[in-house]
């Protein structure tokens, strides 16, 4: 009885160190979060309408913070946004304390998959032109944009920049580094063509009648949107997903959609 007890006993106590060990060696995400009490999300800020932030005030705004607030609140997380920029974003998302993830335009991609985690899409998108509304004659195709009287600008360290080098290598390409300050030079005369998306463009449009957007039914590429975040956060990205899909089946993405004017693909 006693050597019974005693093999009961060894078994319990080395399943129990077993699970503290599984438990130190890998806190889950939103253990970290919890005890933390804020849910940090990185978001470039420059992107109207999907992430914006007011000069004035320092207040975000856009369809990527009202996913990141649903996130939030399926966690029942106070938020808080912390800045990152297109050329830095892949690096910053994998320093391990600097955010929880980032959100705000961008693209689901296999280059990014290779070294991140990125949700399921919750935004079609597909890269388009922003120029002036008297010339949106002039440019119906890939090849009226790649000539070198045809000045291209772009923002550092994106997709945008990327798309511009790979596919229009005749044009004369201008790197200017405030991404939301593009659409204004470009009606102003100072570049003919902004290099943009269709979840973009259209915001600018609206809100400048200098604007044109005379290819966003037919876009060069095709893509989703979805939230980035570094490898080995299953229990974080699990919750996302999660959010997404319900977003989806409820009619809240829909929504959200109609509330920013972008075209719901789902």
């Amino acid at each position: 009885m006693m050597r019974r007890f005693y093999s009961i006993f060894i078994t319990a106590l080395i399943l129990c160190s077993f699970a503290i060990s599984c438990r130190t060696q890998g806190t889950p995400t939103i253990d970290k979060i919890l005890e933390r009490g804020t849910l940090l999300v990185g978001t470039t800020g420059d992107y109207r309408p999907l992430s914006y932030k007011e000069p004035e005030t320092g207040r975000y705004w856009g369809f990527g913070i009202d996913m990141a607030g649903e996130m939030a609140k399926e966690l029942g997380m106070r938020i808080s946004f912390v800045p990152t920029s297109w050329p830095t974003l892949s690096a910053d998302v994998q320093q391990p304390e600097l955010f929880d993830f980032a959100i705000g335009g961008i693209t689901i991609t296999e280059a990014r998959l290779e070294t991140m985690d990125m949700s399921e899409g919750y935004l079609c998108n597909g890269k388009t032109i922003l120029c002036r509304a008297s010339e949106a004659g002039k440019y119906r195709s890939i090849e009226d944009l790649n000539k070198p009287e045809v000045r291209v600008m772009v923002n550092p360290g994106g997709l945008n920049e990327k798309f511009a080098r790979e596919k229009l290598t005749e044009c004369t390409l201008i790197v200017y580094e405030k991404n939301e300050e593009i659409p204004s030079k470009v009606a102003a005369g100072e570049a003919d063509i902004m290099i943009t998306e269709i979840t973009e463009a259209p915001w600018y449009v609206r809100n400048d009648s200098r604007l044109a957007a005379p290819l966003l039914d037919s876009p060069f590429t095709h893509g989703q949107i979805g939230v980035l975040m570094q490898k080995g956060r299953e229990d974080l990205m699990e919750r996302v997903n999660r959010t997404i899909r319900e977003m989806k089946a409820d009619g809240r993405l829909k929504k959200l959609h109609e509330k920013y004017g972008l075209v719901y693909g789902y």
